[in-house]
Order: structure tokens, then sequence, then C-alpha cells
């Protein structure tokens, strides 16, 4: 594909091989695999190819996606100079909700919950934006990370 502006990591064929995004359609296309896939691979890792890696050869910036087909809801993080988690309607409430990439679990907060539409907007605004933290959602920065 040589229109990648993504490499997205969230099954275990992904390790040295990762999916790429390039339209809005292929934004879609995961968020439905993740959707219909395995229960341990619901979520993805995400950086965008438009910007430069760190000297280490590491981006310096991740977007992670989930989402959970029973409840309907989704959770997206940012890290980059920051760390952010999306702020869902859950606001106040206590507890974690875990998300699972390739079988392993990343924990957010109940908060951080919000929409399937959302998550798919916030993908589509990552890709577009050459891998700006979207705005298109509200943001809150967790305790723990």
């Amino acid at each position: 594909m040589n229109n990648a502006r993504v490499k997205a990591f969230y099954s275990q064929q992904h390790a040295d091989n990762p999916a790429l995004l390039g339209t809005e359609r292929d934004v879609d296309s995961l968020i439905d695999v993740l959707l219909n896939g395995p229960a341990w691979e619901n979520a993805a890792e995400l950086h965008s190819l438009e910007r430069d890696l760190l000297p280490s050869g590491f981006p310096d910036h991740e977007l992670l996606v989930g989402v959970n087909r029973e409840r309907r809801v989704g959770v997206v993080s940012y890290m980059g100079e920051k760390n952010f988690v999306s702020l869902g309607s859950y606001v106040g409430a206590g507890g974690d909700v875990a998300y699972f990439i390739a079988g392993n679990p990343t924990e957010f907060p109940l908060s951080s919950e919000i929409s399937i539409e959302c998550v798919r907007g916030a993908v589509k605004e990552f890709l577009t934006s050459g891998g700006a933290r979207p705005r298109c959602i509200q943001w809150q920065e967790p305790e723990v990370w």
C-alpha cells in the first residue's frame, strides 16, 4: 500500500508486519475487524508514518484504540509529550476496564469509554492530521499510567 499513513498492531501477526491504513475506509475496516474479532484482540496500537522517529528509532507518539462489541463503547488514548485518555460519560465513576492487543491487556479508567462512532472519528482524525492528538473528542489526564 503506497498511500499508507498509519501503521497498526492488533494481533500476533502484526509483530513484524503491521497493518497499514491510508484512507478513512481503512479505519472503518480496522474498527470492524476489532469489533468482530476475538475478545483478546479488541484493541490496536497506531503510529503515524508522517512523523519523524526519535533518535532511538521509536515513534514519538502512540494512539491506542479499543472497542467493546457487547457494550457498544470504546476507548482512545494518546501518548506523546503527555498521556491522555478519552473522557466519556462515566465521569466520576471508579474502576477500570481492560482492552486487549494480541492478548495483552491494557487497563483504562471506566470514565474513558466513549461511543464507537467517536472512536472511529478520533482514528480518522489521527490519520488525516499526520498523527496529531484528535480534537474531536474530550480528553482527560489519567491519574496513573
